[in-house]
């Protein structure tokens, strides 16, 4: 299967550069596999295309704000480092360390050795080691917490098609707010589970009080997830690994709606490859913490999944793979024009796509 398979234009107008001004008022593209058929509503729609018994299942993790802005310390140049993953942390007395995998942004090449100045001389960094695929291991120390840190300083890092070359106070509280959902829990993403960035506490509620149960898993989003296939071939590709946690709770309420034929629903597709990593063949999932690399495209079988709400994504994908596995590529492709040829937004702070 040829990655130009999932390709499209997209007029660079309709990439949405900010969120609308409330979260209920996205877009919501309606797409039934059943029949082909497409209908236009809104995210405050969702209860009338779900039904009592039906489990939502949501991808908890919280963003990191995780840029850093400073300058070397020989030379005062400007410095920008994005946090990526943890690899140890340790306290003594006053001083905090920790580790981290980064991408790093400066003018010159990185090398081992180079000491960094951020957050207003917050965090002293030193370049440890180079990595592959552009990343660097940085030791950071601070004074206190990173993450108190990060709260004051640090900036959503959201991504390159949303334009912040002026990053404004306001537009950084703006995506401190709006690049997050509502019900985010810990701190582990360096990119958002965007279609949960529709929904709102009173969508939740309503759904609540209508039957619909709901369902918490943890995916750390990486920033794999969004990046295109450079791959000529599908199958080629490589995914690259992301953290996820699967409780007790959430076991047991997928489980009871496999077992009672119940529509499992996910938010987004971080909460699909979450649910489809951890289940056992047989219809069910189970418990666990680790590293999911699934890659999944035409032609994989669904395991756990019967519904997706989901944002518009980018042309050769990994995440536009999954979702033509899931309704077929004819019809994912049959869709994304029509979106196109009615205005929707797309990507990140864009409109979604209810799949049934």
């Amino acid at each position: 299967m040829r990655t130009d398979d999932f390709d499209y234009h997209l007029p660079a107008e309709l990439i949405a550069q900010n969120p609308l001004a409330e979260r209920s008022m996205s877009r919501m593209m309606v797409v039934r596999r059943d029949s082909g058929e497409f209908r236009h509503a809104h995210i405050t729609d969702l209860p009338d295309y779900l039904t009592a018994g039906d489990l939502v299942v949501v991808n908890d993790t919280r963003v990191i704000p995780a840029r850093l802005l400073g300058q070397k310390k020989d030379t005062g140049g400007k410095a920008e480092l994005l946090l990526v993953e943890e690899i140890d942390h340790q306290a003594t007395g006053t001083a905090f360390r920790c580790t981290w995998k980064c991408l790093y942004r400066a003018s010159g090449s990185a090398c081992a050795g180079i000491c960094l100045s951020m957050a207003d001389g917050s965090i002293y960094a030193e370049i440890l080691e180079i990595l592959a695929d552009g990343m660097v291991l940085v030791r950071l120390t601070c004074n206190k917490p990173l993450f108190e840190i990060l709260e004051e300083y640090g900036i959503p890092p959201v991504p390159p098609y949303i334009k912040r070359d002026n990053k404004t106070k306001a537009m950084i509280e703006l995506d401190r707010s709006r690049y997050q959902t509502v019900y985010a829990k810990d701190y582990g993403a360096v990119a958002a589970p965007t279609a949960g960035l529709h929904l709102t506490p009173e969508l939740l509620a309503e759904m609540e009080k209508s039957g619909i149960q709901r369902a918490t898993v943890t995916l750390h989003v990486g920033l794999g997830t969004f990046r295109p296939v450079k791959s000529e071939i599908v199958e080629d590709h490589v995914m690259e690994s992301e953290r996820y946690v699967v409780e007790d709770d959430a076991v047991k309420a997928v489980n009871s709606a496999c077992r009672l034929c119940r529509r499992v629903v996910a938010v987004g597709t971080t909460t699909v490859r979450t649910l489809e990593t951890v289940a056992t063949g047989r219809g069910l999932i189970e418990a666990g913490a680790g590293r999911s690399s699934i890659f999944i495209y035409p032609p994989y079988e669904f395991k756990i999944v019967n519904v997706i709400l989901t944002n518009f994504h980018l042309p050769k994908s990994t995440l536009i793979m999954m979702i033509s596995a899931f309704a077929g590529k004819d019809l994912i492709m049959r869709a994304y024009r029509e979106a196109i040829e009615m205005g929707y937004r797309f990507y990140s702070y864009g409109d979604c796509m209810l799949i049934l």
